[in-house]
């Protein structure tokens, strides 16, 4: 049976196999990509549905990987032709995931070998559909936040994943041409976003 440890340095190396060229920024998806925190997350999105009467499979948060939590609220509300409330539900799914789950999160071992590879020598971003709140608790957890040069969260522009204005906003942050920048990625809201700030990108849950 192969260890972790050798899977995780396997899917690593196939990572670095997967970068082409010499790229200037590298940018981050936090949930799902340096954290391995999605099953938190979507238990979170459950728990609070079912006290308000939604019986949401998780599967859809997995299907709208990387849009900001109102949205996905409002998509919740749409497929379930229901009426949650999207500002009092997103604090109570905030308020579950810091107090049952944030503490206990855990790295995607071969995507955080990367960042701090390259921290301090290219520029590095981190873009999430989260709240800066939660992002920055995530990344203090992973202990990255003093490696990232910028944070690009939730509302911080006009439009959020999978429209391309988070990953142009980090790159015009970071000082770097769209096309120098490499996103990594572990859905397809993120990936379409990527694509239309006319980024390279890797999926990698996908390696």
């Amino acid at each position: 049976m192969i260890s972790s440890e050798a899977a995780a340095a396997s899917r690593f190396e196939l990572l670095q196999q997967k970068i082409q060229k010499n790229y200037k920024a590298f940018l981050y998806d936090c949930d799902g990509t340096l954290a391995d925190n999605m099953q938190a997350h979507k238990d979170a999105y459950v728990k609070v549905a079912i006290a308000h009467g939604v019986p949401l499979d998780p599967a859809l948060i997995d299907e709208l990987a990387g849009w900001p939590t109102l949205q996905v609220i409002g998509e919740i509300n749409k497929r379930y032709a229901a009426t949650l409330d999207p500002v009092p539900f997103a604090t109570a799914k905030s308020k579950v995931f810091f107090e049952e789950y944030i503490e206990h999160t855990q790295p995607v071992d071969h995507v955080v070998a990367h960042l701090k590879q390259h921290a301090g020598i290219e520029k590095i971003a981190v873009v999430s559909g989260g709240s800066r709140r939660t992002v920055t608790k995530t990344l203090t957890v992973l202990g990255l936040y003093p490696l990232i040069d910028e944070l690009v969260c939730a509302g911080e522009t006009p439009n959020g994943k999978p429209f391309p204005d988070p990953f142009l906003r980090a790159a015009e942050l970071l000082g770097v041409a769209p096309e120098d920048c490499l996103v990594f990625e572990d859905g397809a809201p993120g990936v379409a976003s990527a694509i239309a700030a006319g980024m390279d990108w890797i999926r990698i849950d996908q390696l």
